[in-house]
């Protein structure tokens, strides 16, 4: 493995930084390791070289006379297939889309390209981002590098292997009911879902819409907040989007503030979740009493939440999707066709009903987190399974009936409007990654990455990647 790529995106800018390395330097790292191992991993279907080259050489020819926050200084990254990027086949892992090339990139990208990142690589998603294994009819399976027979996750499961695997140094996610979440977790790399609004995303057909977000993935912590700090600030023709803060979020990791008092719940009161991850999050949890914070079993009252979020949802999918249903149907997946329906199927009154629902779990989490600096608990409530598992269909005794429900402890996160992340936790006896999930209120993303990054440390995990893909029989 190339030195290069084993550099975290911290030291790689901060060697971009002093010269000592080039872009190009990077992307030709970057090149070799993608050479070497996706053929088998399925990670970076869609490679744009020589856009990043002429990027990075613009770049290093003309650097901006004023530095604005977050700038990558040239470092190559890696865009989940669901976001345009111009002049770059975007096809959604969708066959409806499959020769996509769209003449304007989305809002993310252009921030991210004029703070200094060079877009090398698309990474897989699956169809439309819809369920939690990364597969589609476009590109095929993406396998987790732990162990290949098993999925590493989705919607955001591309840009999770690249990381574990040292291909790219930052990705982009997306999270609707925990895409950011759950790859992070399968595949032992950081993933953020941050409050809405925090990134500015676009143009949309639904530019209010506050379930669905885009964030930052990384191999650690505090690359993660780097990779925010290059995507946060207003966007015009996003009304949701929020300033950048006044402090980087890179000084919140530097500056460690402390939580003081921690709750820990093993399944949000409502969610099915596997024994052994239990435990793993469990002891994980503990080590915030190792740093001087009060850790109580509590959690907020989750009431409701699994009916509320899968109505919100399918009436999204219909706001989304309904018309590719009338002109598609044949090329889509059976689980974006019975997400559309379920939401053509919803009243008025089943719609208002979640809304209000909505709200009141909204008020709940914020009244918890007037006595809680974080909640945690685990990021999945199953381990990685077999890659030709379309999804969970039962968590040990409890049958699922339908392909999101596996996710309800991330899910129901996504309704309280609050910033989440994962961070590595440990692994199974069978050696796959778990991940542990941490919870702040609403627009504190400063306070989860400074009690994040402790965790980090602490747990001593981060070393472990990057990795060579693991083969060996199913478990």
């Amino acid at each position: 493995m190339n030195d290069l790529v084993k550099m975290s995106a911290t030291e790689a800018v901060k060697r971009l930084k002093t010269s000592e390395v080039s872009p190009l330097d990077l992307i030709d790292a970057a090149l070799e390791r993608i050479q070497e191992i996706d053929g088998t991993l399925n990670a970076l279907p869609t490679l744009c070289i020589e856009r990043a080259r002429g990027h990075a050489k613009s770049l290093t020819d003309h650097p901006p006379t004023e530095i604005p926050r977050g700038f990558l200084y040239g470092l190559p990254v890696a865009i989940k297939d669901l976001i345009e990027v111009a002049g770059v086949r975007s096809t959604f892992g969708s066959p409806i889309y499959a020769d996509n090339i769209p003449d304007q990139s989305d809002y993310l990208v252009e921030t991210i390209e004029n703070r200094g990142g060079v877009v090398l690589a698309k990474s897989n998603t699956p169809e439309f981002g819809a369920g939690g294994n990364t597969f589609n009819e476009v590109f095929g399976k993406t396998l987790n590098p732990w162990n290949t027979k098993m999925t590493c996750g989705g919607s955001s499961g591309g840009s999770a292997v690249a990381l574990a695997t040292g291909q790219i140094w930052l990705a982009t996610g997306s999270d609707l009911g925990g895409s950011l979440r759950l790859p992070a977790s399968f595949c032992s790399v950081v993933g953020l879902r941050p409050t809405p609004g925090r990134v500015a995303t676009g143009p949309s057909e639904l530019p209010f819409g506050s379930l669905s977000v885009d964030g930052p993935m990384g191999r650690n912590v505090a690359d993660v907040a780097l990779f925010l700090d290059a995507q946060t600030g207003r966007h015009p023709g996003d009304p949701k989007s929020l300033e950048s803060p006044a402090k980087p979020f890179t000084e919140a990791v530097k500056t460690a503030k402390l939580p003081r008092r921690v709750a820990f719940s093993p399944d949000l009161g409502i969610a099915p979740v596997d024994g052994e991850i239990q435990d793993i999050c469990a002891s994980g949890s503990r080590i915030f009493e190792s740093l001087n914070a009060t850790v109580d079993l509590a959690t907020i009252d989750f009431d409701g939440a699994e009916e509320t979020f899968q109505t919100l949802r399918a009436a999204q999918f219909v706001a989304t999707y309904a018309p590719m249903l009338e002109t598609h149907r044949d090329q889509l997946k059976p689980e974006v066709i019975w997400n559309i329906e379920k939401g053509l199927k919803l009243t008025a009154d089943e719609i208002s009903k979640a809304e209000r629902a909505r709200g009141k779990l909204y008020h709940r989490a914020a009244k918890f987190f007037e006595q809680y600096d974080l909640l945690v608990c685990p990021a999945s409530s199953v381990p990685p399974f077999d890659v030709d598992l379309r999804y969970p269909t039962h968590i040990g005794d409890v049958e699922l009936d339908n392909y999101i429900a596996w996710a309800l402890i991330t899910f129901a996160i996504t309704l309280t409007a609050s910033p989440a992340i994962s961070v590595p936790c440990g692994f199974t006896k069978t050696g796959l990654p778990v991940g542990l999930q941490m919870v702040a209120p609403r627009g504190r993303e400063d306070l989860l990455l400074s009690a994040a990054a402790a965790f980090e440390e602490s747990i001593g995990l981060s070393p472990n990647i990057p990795i060579d893909p693991i083969t060996k029989q199913s478990n």
